[in-house]
Order: structure tokens, then C-alpha cells, then sequence
């Protein structure tokens, strides 16, 4: 089970549960009051996860694999089975991430970040994908990864960790390495530095 986002009162958090029969990777929420009961959200024969509440608390994003590859699709929120679902991205996507005004839907398509104007009033109406940037960015290694980016609240500037171009991981901290000395038989130095009497 992973955490990835709250709902608008706070009450609930949103998780990707794995489910072991069959195998796969279902939506469900975390209660934050009284006994912290867990309820299934979404649950079906296809891998399902990533889950992202709106700023409004009235969508839900996530990634589903329910085509063949992933893509990121919109569901109403908290019931997911009324109102309609929509495909936002058009040919892959997985992280979304809601924008803080809720109306633009951000994903990633491989080493592409892609940015979808979305309506919500009266209904929920994605607008096309199209690509902001390109880089190599540290994604989700597992589905249990929390979420690997995020937006500011200005909604102007994103949060990322930068792979090395060398290797294509994360770069070490900065500054020097800490030094660890081993000392074997150390009991016997003592003896002979502080001789017993």
C-alpha cells in the first residue's frame, strides 16, 4: 500500500493497494478518522493506480493500463462509478498531477511532460495533450513509489529530481564522503595502551 494524495476535507487519503488474486494494483482510501477503515474505490482486472484528487475534491486522476499500455484517465470523485470516465492522455501517459487551480492536468509520456486544459463546470472536459518539456527526471521505479514530482503552488514551477546524464541515476549528495575506520582486536590494543595494574 502507498500513499499518494488527500482528499479536499483532509478525512481520507487516496492509495494504490496491491491485491494478490489475481495480481494486480487497485485504488482504495484511508480513512483519517475514527477506526482508519480502508474502502475499495476502484478495483478491476486491470492495473489501476497513482491516484490524484482534484483541488476541488470532485475528480480523481490516475493511471490505468486497461488499454494495453498506461494512460492517465478522470473519473468523478469520491463515487467513480457515476458520471462518466474519460482518457486524458492520447498515446501513454502515467503520473498525473492536478495543476492548483484544477484546471490543467499534467502527466508524464516517457522523458515528455504533458499538459492537458481541463473544464470542470458543468462537466469534466479535457482539453488536447500537449507537450511542455522534455528531460530525464527520476519517475516512480515501483507502483508503490509515492508520487516522484510535484507543483508548486503558484502552479509556475515544477519539483523534480534530475538524473545524471552519466548514468541515468539520481545524483549522489554534494560534499565529501564520510571516512569509517575499522579497528579488529581492539580489546587487545586497549590492553596494551592501558595496562592493568
Amino acid at each position: 500500500m502507498s500513499s499518494f494524495s488527500w482528499s479536499k476535507d483532509e478525512k481520507s487519503l487516496a492509495l494504490a493497494e496491491l491485491t494478490l488474486s489475481p495480481l494486480g494494483l487497485d485504488i482504495g482510501m484511508l480513512s483519517m478518522e475514527g477506526d482508519h477503515a480502508r474502502k475499495p474505490v476502484l478495483q478491476g482486472k486491470h492495473n489501476e493506480h497513482y491516484p490524484m484528487i482534484s483541488p476541488d475534491g470532485r475528480w480523481m486522476a490516475y493511471q490505468s493500463n486497461e488499454s494495453g499500455k498506461y494512460e492517465v484517465y478522470v473519473r468523478p470523485f469520491p463515487d467513480v462509478d457515476k458520471g462518466g470516465r474519460w482518457q486524458v492522455s492520447t498515446n501513454g501517459g502515467d503520473s498525473p498531477l492536478w495543476s492548483p487551480d484544477g484546471r490543467e492536468l499534467f502527466y508524464r509520456n516517457s522523458d515528455t511532460f504533458m499538459a492537458v486544459g481541463v473544464e470542470t463546470e458543468p462537466a469534466f472536459r479535457p482539453g488536447n495533450p500537449k507537450a511542455l518539456f522534455k528531460g530525464t527526471y527520476y519517475s516512480q521505479g515501483t507502483p508503490f513509489d509515492c508520487t516522484s514530482w510535484d507543483i508548486h503552488p503558484d502552479g509556475k514551477r515544477f519539483l523534480m529530481i534530475k538524473l545524471s546524464a552519466a548514468t541515468g541515476a539520481a545524483p549522489a549528495a554534494a560534499g565529501p564522503r564520510p571516512r569509517i575506520n575499522i579497528v579488529v582486536n581492539w580489546f587487545e590494543e586497549l590492553k596494551q595502551r592501558v595496562p592493568v595494574k
